[in-house]
């Protein structure tokens, strides 16, 4: 295994018999034989590529045959931990969205110093474009992929925030369908909570943030670069589930700072864009004039209040890593208290000191470009060659305000089905946040990806990883922490049944 970890399911560095609460996975786990949990997991995949669930990894030719690896073994949160997790989620978010409004806005963080002001109008991820246009109901980060990382019972920290155009949901609710299908025997012993509302409550959100004036139906739509992107079944996927049109660019079109689709019947007014679109390629009159993808005078019409966007353009500053190991004291300075769930040790390499002590101990830390994803341009300094750790170095000497080290963490461990059986693989989690004029609400669930080389870190999909189902558990079936508008959801059936009304 290499670390010593924290896992899930057995307990302390996969002591015997597991943890008490979790006796019954454990025992189906004991009681069902490896190749049967193999055959269920090579179903699900089939289903997976059958229904074109791929994603691609750039400049690779095999990459529109793949699929992320999909795991059988649930990773399970209790009760108490959702609740203290979703509490902190909701904290975490609020002040994301204060942050991007006052950024965008009076900077108020900045005059009073709490930022450096180079951090900020220096970032590449600042759209100077966008400062001074309040979007509808002053809501930035509408969805919110909120990357989680736990290394002890109670110790859960955040390893980025991801603002921008968050992906991988279409896996968490795949992942259930497969899931209820196919050991339909574990939500008989468990009472699960539904994810398969996040289409729901996406296109409620979508719906809360239109602009005013707009009628109780709005127009939203899903905007993607087409069907060459890595995650266009998500996007295609996602308009599908709650019912509303995917749009490429030459779908729409600006006439005196409105936005219209073209259909066959005419054009048709759009109030909400869900974007899947990158901010450089967003609007070819106000940033990429070469770009293919985007929409001329998209922004005109946002600045104008005629249309909504999901993300808000300019949201790309919220997550980068610089501005992440600031996150302590964005929720101090917005919300008046501590976070309630803690950040990563993260050294600032643009400082002399957190330099110094990061070329000291690079085969210690792992190093991340500050806009970097998927992965890409990370070195995990105790599995890395002498040649990495080198050519790190020198990145680093030359350009050290582009990276940021945390030291290497001894990630939770959970049960996952490799070639010769059940053993323990490192995991991260996803949260999906969903922020409208009506709140904020968090999505009982979400996207567990699993290192599944032993003693791997990395758990991107880019890089090998795969994906489980993530169960949370609840104690009542009528018990959850935040508001989900009052819809209900029923799934499984007998002791199965979870029904959620009023909050989650």
């Amino acid at each position: 295994m290499g670390i010593q970890a924290f896992d899930e399911i057995m307990g302390a560095a996969g002591g015997d018999g597991g943890r008490p609460e979790l006796a019954e996975l454990c025992r189906w786990l004991d009681d069902t034989p490896d190749e049967e949990l193999r055959r269920r997991q090579e179903s699900a995949e089939t289903t997976f590529r059958q229904l074109g669930i791929t994603f691609a990894v750039y400049g690779e030719s095999d990459a529109s045959e793949r699929i992320i690896p999909f795991d059988i073994v649930p990773r399970v949160f209790l009760a108490d931990e959702w609740a203290r997790l979703s509490e902190g989620l909701v904290q975490r978010v609020e002040a994301i969205n204060a942050f991007l409004v006052d950024i965008y806005g009076e900077r108020r963080i900045l005059k009073e110093g709490v930022l450096p002001e180079d951090l900020i109008l220096g970032n590449a991820q600042f759209r100077p474009e966008i400062a001074g246009i309040r979007p509808p109901h002053d809501v930035w980060a509408h969805i919110c992929g909120i990357d989680l990382v736990r290394t002890g019972p109670d110790e859960f920290f955040v390893l980025e925030d991801n603002a921008r155009t968050p992906s991988g949901v279409s896996y968490m609710l795949e992942n259930r369908e497969a899931m209820v299908r196919l050991c339909p025997e574990l939500f008989a012993q468990f009472r699960v909570a539904a994810v398969d509302l996040y289409p729901d409550m996406l296109l409620e959100t979508m719906r809360s943030v239109s602009p005013r004036g707009c009628g109780q139906n709005p127009t939203c739509v899903v905007l993607t670069p087409g069907h060459y992107n890595s995650a266009y079944y998500e996007h295609s996927f996602l308009a599908d589930s709650m019912g509303i049109e995917l749009v490429e660019a030459a779908d729409l079109v600006v006439d005196d700072d409105i936005v219209y689709m073209r259909t066959i019947a005419g054009r048709v007014k759009v109030d909400v864009i869900y974007r899947r679109v990158d901010d450089d390629y967003l609007d070819p009159l106000v940033f990429r004039p070469d770009s293919m993808l985007g929409v001329p005078g998209l922004i005109a019409a946002y600045a104008a209040g005629n249309v909504a966007i999901l993300n808000a353009p300019g949201n790309g500053i919220a997550d980068d890593k610089a501005i992440y190991s600031y996150m302590p004291e964005i929720v101090r300075f917005y919300s008046g208290g501590e976070a309630k769930l803690p950040n990563v040790e993260t050294w600032r390499c643009r400082e002399p000191q957190a330099l110094k002590y990061v070329l000291e101990h690079l085969d210690e830390v792992v190093v991340k470009l500050v806009d970097g994803s998927g992965g890409y341009g990370m070195l995990v300094g105790p599995t890395a060659s002498k040649a990495e750790i080198e050519r790190f170095r020198a990145a680093l000497i030359a350009n050290p305000d582009r990276y940021i080290a945390q030291p290497t963490l001894a990630l939770s461990t959970v049960p996952t089905l490799v070639e010769r059986g059940v053993a323990p693989r490192h995991v991260d989690f996803r949260p999906f946040v969903l922020t409208g004029s009506k709140g904020v609400k968090v999505v009982p669930g979400g996207l567990t990806r699993v290192a599944l080389r032993e003693g791997s870190l990395v758990v991107n999909s880019s890089q090998g990883g795969g994906t489980k189902d993530s169960f949370v558990l609840m104690d009542k079936p009528a018990v959850m922490t935040q508001s989900l508008g009052g819809m209900t959801q029923t799934i499984g059936g007998g002791a199965s049944t979870v029904q959620t009304t009023g909050s989650l």
